[in-house]
């Protein structure tokens, strides 16, 4: 009898427990290029991989704009600014998988392995890594960190080269995941390294399950997670690339959240009592990227005039309905050092065809646009955004050829400089504006496939890094604004927006947020009964 009352005593707590462990699926656009984030710079493998399977030493908190602690409690900066010590949180769980069991829990020698993967050449990983380390390489981390000391098991030091104001924050971006140095010696040792692309291990709220490309990623939750067990098991990323589809899935409830939706699916949901729109201005730049290593677009005459013969206010409306504003140049308006006077390009045809005829191209010339088959946050339309350009192109003598590549194809090819005019969009990760410039601007960046631009130019490549050496905002700012200036005068993209980054859910969808950044957060998420 007792026993039988305990039961019913238990009932109501087990269905509300049931009721808290509800099926997330969420929409996406793309497949991701692999698991394995080191390895890659886009974000939609960044949503896939680092957002949900990984932890970093810090994050970035968009509400305060500061970097709090994540798997390192606390940290202390010397006062040389050249060495940062990290105290990590203790008794962190690796995902416990069919692949791997973990034997202890993370330690300073995981932290260590993870980056020493990224910056030392002797490292047996470091050649393993088929796309190379693209954020790390742009980032110029193997100059900058000259060591990395395990002091202890839950301290972890870094010595710099040389003082770097930029350093903590990029400690939060994607590519700075930690990971189980255990189980790569594991997968060294049974020779199959390539499964760290395909078999991910983490920290983090979600462990991977299963992924099937061009389909769905299944994630479930992780319950040793330190930050608590999330509430929504499974994770499903139903990977949808079309928007049209995403919506009606939604409506469906077979999703209940879908990213990049088009700027009419927007003010559609509105109005739609089972649905909701989340919102935020995103810390991103949609450009076109001009080829400078290519002729004719080698000559600063010729990528003026592209920019001068783009109807940007005419793509802006048709592309983006509304919902995003004209970018002079890579920042932001709410970006901190935003050059706020640069002349930009107005739409003048004629003075277009002034500028190629200068340049000894009074004919024209051929050239392609390259684009993906999906719309995303920062390329809502890309057919009918090629479309526009090419027309706009042809009336100044250029011929251009639309040429529409999968996206992850589109990346790798893009990263090795084959391309000649590449619709791109870049997020900045931790709000400093450095994480634009550096990535897309340097010298290094070139070489790391990030600078889309193709560009190398010793002045800029100075003034980026000196932007870097000093803490003293006001500085930093007066750098960067020259910078800007000599990245607009060279025309080496055609900046075109600055969108408003919005995700749908389903009603009952809580806590949930889109961050400005476009990472992806499912740890705090809810299904209200």
């Amino acid at each position: 009898m007792r026993l039988a009352a305990l039961s019913l005593m238990l009932a109501p707590l087990l269905i509300s427990t049931l009721a808290q462990a509800a099926a997330l699926s969420v929409c996406t656009e793309a497949s991701p290029e692999g698991f394995d984030v080191v390895q890659y710079n886009s974000l939609t493998t960044t949503n896939a991989s680092a957002d949900v399977l990984m932890n970093r030493l810090v994050d970035f908190d968009t509400a305060s704009g500061k970097v709090v602690p994540s798997l390192a409690e606390s940290w202390e900066v010397s006062s040389d600014g050249l060495a940062y010590v990290f105290k990590l949180r203790p008794r962190v769980k690796f995902h416990h998988t069919d692949y791997f069991t973990p034997r202890r829990d993370l330690t300073a020698e995981d932290v260590k392995f993870s980056f020493d993967r990224m910056l030392d050449p002797a490292n047996p990983w470091h050649k393993v890594a088929q796309s190379g380390f693209p954020h790390a390489q742009s980032m110029q981390l193997p100059a900058l960190i000259t060591k990395i000391d395990a002091l202890d098991p839950l301290t972890v030091r870094f010595t710099l080269d040389h003082a770097d104001s930029t350093f903590l924050a990029t400690l939060s971006m994607g590519f700075a995941s930690i990971y189980s140095a255990e189980y790569a010696d594991q997968l060294m040792k049974a020779g199959k390294p390539e499964q760290l692309n395909n078999q991910p291990i983490g920290t983090g709220p979600f462990i991977f399950n299963r992924f099937q490309k061009d389909a769905s990623i299944r994630y479930k939750a992780n319950g040793d997670y330190f930050g608590g067990k999330p509430q929504v098991d499974p994770l499903i990323f139903a990977i949808t690339p079309d928007a049209n589809v995403r919506l009606q899935k939604l409506r469906r409830n077979e999703c209940q959240i879908a990213l990049s939706p088009k700027p009419l699916d927007v003010q559609a949901a509105k109005q739609e009592p089972t649905l909701k729109v989340e919102q935020t201005e995103a810390f991103m730049t949609a450009f076109l990227a001009i080829n400078s290593q290519n002729p004719p677009l080698d000559k600063p005459e010729v990528r003026q005039a592209i920019n001068l013969a783009f109807d940007k206010p005419s793509y802006l409306k048709t592309v983006f309905e509304g919902t995003a504003e004209a970018a002079n140049g890579p920042y932001p308006p709410n970006t901190w050092s935003y050059a706020k006077n640069l002349p930009g390009y107005a739409h003048d045809p004629a003075k277009a065809r002034e500028l190629l005829a200068k340049a000894g191209l009074k004919e024209g010339f051929k050239t392609t646009i390259w684009t993906r088959p999906s719309g995303s946050l920062l390329n809502p339309n890309p057919s009918l955004g090629a479309q526009l350009l090419q027309s706009d192109l042809a009336q100044i003598g250029i011929q251009a050829e639309i040429r529409v590549i999968e996206w992850g194809e589109l990346i790798r090819r893009a990263k090795a400089g084959e391309h000649d005019l590449l619709f791109m969009g870049w997020a900045g990760d931790n709000g400093d504006p450095d994480n634009f410039l550096t990535p897309q601007f340097s010298c290094a960046a070139v070489k790391s496939g990030t600078n889309f631009a193709r560009y190398c130019n010793p002045d800029l490549d100075k003034l980026i890094g000196a932007g870097k050496t000093t803490s003293e905002q006001g500085v930093r700012s007066k750098l960067y604004e020259q910078a800007q200036a000599q990245i607009q005068q060279q025309a080496l993209w055609l900046p075109l927006a600055h969108p408003t980054a919005f995700a749908l859910t389903r009603k009952d969808v809580q806590g949930y947020s889109v961050s400005p950044f476009g990472r992806q957060d499912y740890s705090k998420v809810s299904l209200k009964p």
